[in-house]
């Protein structure tokens, strides 16, 4: 089965040797994903809604990249620094995926790789289309 990548070509992905998004036949999953740019600066440092809906934009991209979209993802990770920041989180995960309803789980962790990073974010989806 052919292998299909993405790549944001950030320099962490080289160092580590990872790519944001790998599909292999119908299924695609999608590296811990966290509320950095490009140029590894945090988005919105102290506000979890704001990286979770940052984190959500880039997974809906890299899925968009192997034939997906936020429609065919059955399964979240969230990797929380502060599980009481779960309604902020919570609520930006509804709104992404009202009516998908993947099965989820949000774990509070330690610390993440950056201080500034609130959560990290995770997913696998099965394309459901015929031409998978």
């Amino acid at each position: 089965m052919p292998r299909q990548t993405v790549s944001t070509g950030t320099p962490w992905e080289q160092a580590v040797s990872y790519c944001r998004a790998v599909r292999v036949g119908s299924q695609v999953f999608v590296s811990g994903t966290t509320a950095s740019d490009e140029t590894g600066a945090t988005v919105a440092p102290g506000d979890a809604y704001a990286q979770t809906v940052d984190i959500l934009n880039k997974i809906e991209a890299a899925l968009a990249q192997v034939g997906a979209s936020l429609a065919d993802v059955v399964r979240t990770r969230m990797f929380v620094t502060d599980i009481t920041r779960w309604e902020d989180i919570g609520r930006a995960h509804g709104e992404a995926f009202r009516g998908i309803n993947p099965a989820a789980t949000m774990v509070e962790v330690s610390r993440l790789i950056n201080p500034d990073h609130l959560i990290e974010i995770e997913v696998d989806a099965v394309i459901q289309s015929a031409a998978s």
